[in-house]
């Protein structure tokens, strides 16, 4: 006997979307989770994070008051009101997505469930079938061998919910998460010192890009050591240091191990159960099908980008195919990125590279410098758009950095989605004085009509 149309283990955001669309089909859904719905980005990710963010970006406005001609002063960070006001963000959401889940009759089960197969999941000692099930079981900060969390050392997690802002602190690793939280320290008064052993700064994206934050972060006296690997650290009751391949030694009072997130799939009963894995990825087909019938795996543990919002739609996509919509795989390259350290780094599609890669020496790009942007000087922001183009075809990147262009980022994902050319982005009407006018003018002069720049 089954218990359900359709069984999720995991109610972070890929969990809990496929758990609300499939109900809203009318399918029947219990979802497992072990500890609060709405997982890491609600409780332990994307939102403290970016709440924590704005507390920094309203900390530089204060300190910078004086170029904008206003009187203001920056007196320094009360963590416990931080705090309060990010834990108020998180609580609110939650109470929200505890009500949707009521609305639509999903049940949740509390507890550390484990997949038993073909169709079954484990819970408190309760065995729940479903026709369908789901795994969704997210993703964990990882560390590097030898390295351990505790003490001075610390992982993302921890890092939110500090009741103080340290002195001095180094971030070991410069991808998303370690530039974020290099950015808000710094914001926050700490001296930051980041080591990345890759070449560059969020390395995952285009190399202009890079660049570009690299010097922004140099302006923000932000300390970035690339291309250097760590060897090892030691920690007292009063700091923590780093040792370096070439033979550097760093000292703070704090470490972050920002070196990424790997696949929460250990101990769920995968493998035993059959799963095709790959180091500790489930696998599935552009449909989101693993090996096993019908048995689905979304988010962070389906190799890829370790994003809420792929997660999201993913969730969406499998409950519709469950529902038998059909619904239209989700193209990886086409989901968007932002990076929301200051100044912010978005981007959709091919870097570059990737798109020299796949398509020859014959990709076409064109910068266009914030410099020539209104309301970009308004908000004095420093930053470019970039856009690449494949060979007598559309655009198939854009790659932005500077002071909210995440907000940006919808339109971009439409141009690349849409397999827009840059004559059919020219003609739009973007609003002036607005940040989106950089886009359009970025595809004029990519058309071959240049109006404030030289083509």
């Amino acid at each position: 006997m089954t218990d359900a149309d359709l069984v999720i283990l995991g109610g972070g955001s890929g969990g809990y979307a496929c758990a609300f669309r499939a109900a809203e089909l009318g399918l029947s859904v219990t979802l497992v989770e072990k500890d609060k719905f709405g997982g890491t980005c609600l409780h332990r990710g994307c939102i403290p994070t970016k709440a924590l963010l704005h507390a920094a970006e309203v900390a530089d406005a204060a300190r910078e008051g004086d170029q904008f001609g206003v009187k203001s002063s920056f007196e320094g960070i009360d963590m416990s009101g931080v705090n309060s006001y990010k834990d108020g963000i998180v609580s609110g959401l939650f109470k929200g997505l505890q009500g949707l889940a009521k609305a639509n009759k999903v049940n949740v089960v509390e507890g550390e469930g484990r997949f038993v197969g073909p169709n079954s999941v484990e819970v408190n000692g309760q065995r729940i079938t479903g026709k369908n099930v789901v795994l969704a079981s997210g993703s964990y900060s990882k560390t590097l061998p030898g390295l351990e969390l505790g003490g001075r050392i610390i992982a993302s997690e921890q890092a939110l919910n500090l009741d103080y802002v340290p002195e001095k602190a180094i971030v070991l690793g410069g991808g998303v998460i370690g530039v974020e939280f290099a950015s808000v320290w710094s914001s926050f008064g700490s001296e930051v010192t980041i080591v990345e052993a890759l070449p560059r700064l969020v390395p995952n994206e285009d190399e202009h890009s890079s660049k570009q934050l690299e010097r922004a972060f140099r302006r923000r006296k932000i300390t970035a050591k690339t291309g250097v690997k760590f060897t090892g650290a030691s920690q007292d009751a009063n700091s923590v240091s780093v040792t370096l391949e070439n033979g550097e030694t760093l000292t703070a009072d704090l470490l972050l191990v920002a070196v990424g997130r790997g696949p929460n799939t250990a101990g769920m009963g995968y493998e035993e159960a059959g799963l095709t894995m790959e180091r500790g990825f489930v696998r599935t087909d552009d449909r989101l099908r693993t090996n096993l019938a019908n048995v689905y795996a979304v988010g962070d543990i389906v190799p890829g980008l370790q994003l809420a919002h792929r997660g999201f739609a993913q969730g969406i996509f499998v409950a519709e195919e469950i529902a038998g919509l059909n619904p239209r795989p989700i193209e990886e390259s086409g989901i968007p990125r932002v990076t929301y350290c200051k100044p912010e780094v978005a981007s959709v599609g091919l870097t570059e590279a990737e798109a020299k890669e796949r398509y020859g020496a014959e990709v076409s790009t064109f910068t266009y410098d914030l410099a020539g942007n209104g309301k970009s000087q308004i908000l004095k922001t420093k930053g470019a758009v970039k856009l690449i183009k494949a060979p007598d075809g559309p655009i198939v990147g854009v790659h932005m950095v500077g002071e909210r262009v995440g907000e940006l980022v919808g339109e971009a994902q439409l141009i690349v989605n849409w397999e827009a050319f840059p004559e059919d982005v020219a003609p739009l009407v973007h609003a002036h004085p607005t940040q989106t006018e950089a886009l359009g003018e970025a595809h004029l002069a990519l058309a071959g009509k240049p109006l404030h720049v030289h083509g």
